[in-house]
């Protein structure tokens, strides 16, 4: 019998758009969520917030044959999201509008998105969280590909870190990835089971997924998700 190869499903979305449905978002939620948005001081991040988390609800729900108000979560020892039962593996990350979601039924994900900017390279100097390896890898490259680059590196250690749900306890510079801009790009020292899958979702973003194989498959989207809210309501 052939052994079936894991699936990932991944979908982007743009948040702003979504926030248009945003007390149908919100009523998803439950207290810990509404109480963490109304933490935020600035109303588009609190909205932001709303609808990733109730989205990812939503697809949770239709991976798992559950309503995506009933989902109940738990926090791990370093503070990675899971469901409570552990029937599914999921990650979520955003930058600016644009929201990333990695689920699967079979093996931990972890996923990074960010929109490239030369503010935040200025502030995260490579040499205070790369590996030596990376590090000596982005010096040499010309200096108009460096930004990407550095994006490219910065989101496969933050989807691998993710993945792990370690939080600080792994350091950034204990595990090397490929600066190479494909589709599959590769992982080394300290990712020994783990490989990874880069996508390109928009100018000038890059973006990562990291997943607990050395083979799987993965389905990758974009997300409606008034489009994916209307359909959840019908489902119920």
């Amino acid at each position: 019998m052939i052994a079936m190869r894991p699936q990932v499903d991944v979908f982007w979305t743009d948040l702003d758009a979504a926030a248009s449905a945003l007390p149908r978002w919100q009523a998803l939620l439950d207290g810990d969520e509404t109480a963490r948005a109304e933490r935020f001081r600035f109303a588009r991040e609190r909205n932001r917030y709303i609808a990733s988390h109730g989205i990812l609800r939503v697809l949770l729900g239709r991976t798992v044959d559950r309503a995506p108000a009933a989902l109940r979560f738990a926090i791990g020892p370093y503070g990675k999201p899971a469901l409570s039962d552990g029937a599914a593996h999921f990650n979520l990350s955003h930058s600016h509008h644009l929201a990333l979601f990695a689920i699967s039924r079979d093996i931990a994900v972890g996923c990074d998105i960010e929109r490239h900017d030369e503010r935040f390279l200025a502030e995260n100097i490579p040499e205070h969280f790369f590996s030596p390896a990376e590090v000596a890898a982005l010096n040499a490259l010309p200096p108009d590909e460096r930004l990407a680059a550095f994006f490219a590196v910065w989101t496969r250690k933050e989807a691998y870190v993710k993945a792990r749900g370690l939080g600080l306890a792994l350091r950034l510079d204990s595990f090397d990835v490929s600066l190479a801009p494909v589709a599959q790009p590769a992982l080394y020292r300290g990712c020994d089971g783990w490989s990874a899958r880069a996508l390109d979702i928009a100018p000038d973003c890059a973006a990562a997924v990291i997943a607990q194989s050395r083979d799987w498959q993965i389905d990758a989207r974009p997300l409606d998700a008034l489009a994916l809210l209307d359909g959840s309501r019908a489902a119920a």
